[in-house]
């Protein structure tokens, strides 16, 4: 599945969006401001400073404000970095950790808003059915009007649903209203006065009653959580790279102000036990006389601007989403735009009809927590992202505005530690949903034409590591750094199934291929590598490629053995198939020897056409002792077995001795080294009884699968001695020969 460049190239209306967008203070101050300053502060601020005290409210709203503050941070480090689109949060995740981890926070935090609309106009008609006004003496009480309070819930949804699919510009301008109606309710609090006959709280401490600290907290953090709609409307921005970091911060600095006042006035016209009871409204009782109608309208704007903020946040994500190929095929419909400034109004239908549904089902309180645990995820990884981004320090990062990576970790920290600390089962349970989300866009292996910070932490790893691997193998982290000298790989793709089930990702494989020189220019072997490449991922074997050319193929390999690698991080092992050809037996025989020279093992695989790898149940190893050849044979027999393939092989330790006088002896050895290296083998002692080692091999080894064989170092004649050896063999199931590297003790592998 391809996916586009950016949630706005499928009607190219990014450019429109950017000559006529909303501006910093409409799009991402007005409803960042207006999600700060909600329903807690209005209905649940005197609660939290009747429990914690006015010293430990202010603290409480310093700690939550510095982590919204350095998520803020990392928003504003992000948006310089990179024109933000529409999508908002996701789109900023999805370039940077990827699409697969982007898409999940992604899809959970649409639902999240849609369902959000449906919690905020349900608690809305909620305080609409049950107000009691008093307007200069005149007593409103909407009781009385016997309205229903999900008819009343659902009218408004859609009257929402209404004014974001009309515009985003209008329902930014209606916010207006509602922030003009948020400041007078402050204004005539703040010149309101106390309660009669109560001591206010002052600076006494909290009453004995009061719950913990940390519990207090838990119920105030999310007040100051409401970034996130202002960097949703990152695509509708005129200039996002300078709206999103000056209103977002402006938005929480104001909420800041704002919140350590206000308990100022409420521990000085208010004791704890009214401020605690949930039945007094402390901002309405205290207001000015004859405007405490005020809060009411405060707290009715509060939750309509939520709304409206979630109702214009979440399609705007949805069709990000939809844009990229994240959601399946059938929704792609959500994607398209309308109008100049590319309204999502399809996103927008669909997400009022998840509104409308949420509504009818009424009771959300099951599922509300989770909700919460959405948004603080999406804070949680664009933290993540921020502080990842800041440490590879990748030549592609270069924001305008920088932050230090620790304190986008710090944010990260933070906001994991709030989610336990508010709800611990909300946090698993989103953090399941996350992680299932994840795992199935990971699944249908979607294609990006973006590069994300994946590749640059690796790299990180990766140059930092190399310089910590020594430049000699040690016996106690040897492992088999297999360079396999395939050709073709569907000519030969036993030899490279072979090579897997030794290496079986523990260790680096590299299958190659030499070409006849001028058969490929640079860019066609290129090309050539990514073909093998996923080709070999298709049949689930994971490995690197190289394709080199050469006037003589073995020529190639040994060139190409002596230059590929990285610093200490060389193949340490060749495997390559028999030469068939007589014509090339003295170039193949002087390839084993020069690759043996330059310090690696050879490992040559002669298969049988006919028989393959047969029922892969028996493994012969012929043991000549713990010299190097007999040690790695073992080794590589062991490592064959822990394969899949071959889980249910059994190794036969062969070993072949004059006469039955040493056979006792030699079992008991064979016993006990089995014992030792913690190796499951099967020891067979062979007596010779006059019979050459060709007989014995051929009567004992015919119905094996595979059969493993030392071979003796190149010298003079070793054209003749590997003739004899592929003689010997001939009618004989496939055969592995191995040539264990000079100088360094592969029998200490073993027995670490």
């Amino acid at each position: 599945m391809k996916s586009s460049p950016d949630t706005n190239s499928s009607n190219g209306s990014n450019s429109v969006t950017q000559a006529s967008g909303l501006g910093t203070f409409g799009g991402v101050f007005t409803p960042s401001i207006l999600t700060i300053l909600g329903v807690i502060m209005y209905l649940r601020f005197g609660w939290v400073v009747g429990n914690a005290g006015l010293i430990g409210t202010l603290i409480i709203v310093t700690i939550s404000t510095s982590i919204t503050f350095l998520t803020a941070l990392s928003v504003c480090a992000i948006a310089t970095d990179k024109v933000v689109r529409v999508g908002g949060a996701y789109y900023m995740i999805s370039r940077s950790l990827g699409i697969e981890t982007g898409g999940a926070v992604g899809i959970s935090l649409y639902v999240a808003q849609a369902v959000s609309v449906a919690l905020y106009t349900i608690g809305f008609a909620e305080s609409v059915v049950n107000a009691k006004i008093n307007i200069l003496g005149f007593s409103i009480n909407f009781g009385d009007f016997g309205l229903n309070q999900t008819y009343v819930a659902l009218i408004i949804t859609i009257l929402v649903g209404i004014l974001a699919i009309t515009s985003a510009e209008l329902a930014i301008k209606a916010q207006y209203f509602i922030m003009a109606a948020i400041a007078i309710s402050l204004l005539m609090f703040a010149l309101g006065s106390p309660l009669p006959n109560v001591e206010p709280q002052m600076l006494s401490g909290p009453p004995e009653t009061a719950l913990p600290f940390w519990s207090v907290f838990a119920v105030f953090f999310p007040a100051v959580t409401g970034i996130m709609a202002g960097v949703n409307m990152s695509g509708d921005l005129k200039d996002p790279v300078k709206s999103l970091p000056l209103g977002t911060l402006a938005a929480v600095g104001t909420g800041y102000v704002i919140y350590m006042i206000l308990p100022i006035f409420m521990a000085m016209r208010a004791d704890s036990a009214n401020l605690i009871d949930e039945n007094v409204f402390v901002m309405q009782e205290t207001a000015l006389k004859g405007f405490g109608f005020t809060m009411l309208l405060g707290v009715w704007g509060a939750t309509l601007s939520s709304a409206i903020g979630s109702i214009l946040g979440a399609p705007r994500v949805l069709q990000a989403l939809a844009r990229d190929g994240v959601l399946p095929p059938l929704f792609n419909f959500l994607g398209k735009g309308h109008g100049k400034d590319d309204e999502p109004r399809n996103g927008t239908l669909v997400s009022l009809g998840i509104a409308i549904a949420a509504v009818c089902v009424g009771d959300l309180n099951l599922i509300a927590p989770v909700l919460s645990m959405f948004f603080l995820t999406t804070y949680l990884v664009l933290n993540v992202s921020a502080a990842i981004e800041g440490f590879l320090q990748s030549p592609s990062y270069r924001p305008s505005f920088r932050v230090h990576w620790s304190l986008s970790l710090l944010g990260a920290v933070g906001c994991l530690g709030v989610m336990f600390l508010i709800n611990a089962l909300a946090t698993v349970c989103a953090a399941v949903i996350v992680l299932g989300i994840y795992l199935w866009l990971q699944r249908r292996e979607l294609e990006t034409t973006w590069g994300d910070v994946r590749r640059g932490m690796w790299m990180a790893l990766i140059s930092q590591g190399i310089f910590q691997v020594e430049e000699q193998d040690d016996t106690k982290n040897w492992r088999p750094h297999i360079l396999v000298l395939s050709g073709a790989p569907q000519r030969r793709w036993s030899l490279i199934e072979l090579a897997d089930g030794f290496s079986h990702n523990r260790s680096l494989m590299t299958v190659s291929s030499v070409l006849p020189s001028g058969s490929r220019d640079l860019k066609q072997q290129l090309n050539l590598e990514k073909t093998i490449r996923d080709y070999l991922q298709k049949r689930g074997v994971q490995a690197l490629v190289r394709v080199v050319t050469a006037d003589d193929p073995f020529e190639g390999a040994v060139r190409l053995v002596e230059t590929y690698g990285l610093g200490p991080l060389v193949p340490n092992t060749i495997v390559m198939g028999d030469s068939e050809q007589p014509e090339r037996r003295a170039s193949f025989c002087n390839a084993i020897a020069e690759i043996h020279s330059s310090q690696r093992n050879v490992v040559i695989f002669r298969e049988n056409q006919e028989q393959g790898f047969g029922f892969r149940r028996s493994i012969d190893v012929w043991w000549g002792g713990m010299q190097a050849n007999g040690s790695l044979m073992l080794l590589l027999a062991y490592l064959l077995r822990t394969d899949i393939n071959w889980r249910n092989a059994r190794i036969y330790l062969k070993l072949v001795v004059p006469d039955q006088a040493a056979a006792a002896a030699a079992k008991d050895n064979l016993s006990n080294l089995s014992k030792d290296l913690r190796i499951d083998v099967i020891p067979k002692v062979i007596v010779a009884e006059g019979r050459s080692f060709d007989e014995i091999l051929q009567q004992s080894s015919s119905n094996s699968d595979l059969i493993f064989l030392g071979m003796a170092q190149p010298s003079d004649n070793f054209i003749q001695y590997y003739e004899k050896l592929q003689a010997r063999v001939a009618d004989l199931p496939s055969t592995i020969f191995v040539l264990a590297a000079p100088d360094f003790a592969i029998g200490e592998v073993l027995a670490e």
